[in-house]
């Protein structure tokens, strides 16, 4: 066993059994762990905003559907997407609506994609996230029970640090 003061307790040392070390450091690489994960849905997120984007802004809801009735560029609006930009660039250069969804259809097809992938990046995430979350509680018990019975207190054991309680053996 090691000593190892924690912040919260005065100068009195606790003994840090060698499992509960052990339990620390899976916890420390645990947590680590769930930060990628949390960046991973962060991205994934931030693609399904950027694919929404191409799709939505500017782009008024009728703006397809009334191509065939030779729509004018102010219907469909500013252009301010992606899609938005391509229907008022094909009614301006005066396409057919079979060059409009030539031009369209492959753009709508990229987008589906990668909001496709984006949705799935951010399910696997979730998941491994949920598996993660269930193996940091029941590492947080058995790092709870090893350090009670070193004689800690719940409350100390709860709140110990686990990255400085993986680290008391180097000491």
């Amino acid at each position: 066993m090691v000593t190892f003061v924690p912040e919260n307790v005065t100068q009195s040392a606790r003994a840090v059994p060698g499992r509960a070390r052990q339990l620390a450091g899976r916890l420390a690489e645990a947590f680590d762990s769930d930060q990628q994960l949390a960046r991973r849905q962060s991205d994934a997120l931030g693609r399904l905003r950027a694919g929404n984007e191409q799709l939505w802004s500017g782009l008024h809801p009728d703006a397809l559907g009334p191509l065939n009735d030779d729509t004018s560029a102010e219907a469909i609006g500013s252009g301010a997407s992606v899609i938005a930009g391509l229907v008022s660039d094909s009614i301006r250069f005066g396409h057919s609506v079979i060059e409009a969804e030539s031009v369209l259809l492959p753009k709508l097809q990229e987008v589906h994609w990668m909001i496709h992938r984006a949705v799935w990046d951010y399910q696997q995430a979730s998941e491994d996230r949920r598996h993660l979350a269930a193996e940091i509680g029941e590492a947080s018990a058995q790092l709870v029970a090893e350090l009670t019975a070193a004689g800690w207190s719940e409350h100390e054991a709860r709140d110990a640090d686990v990255r400085a309680l993986s680290a008391a053996g180097a000491r």
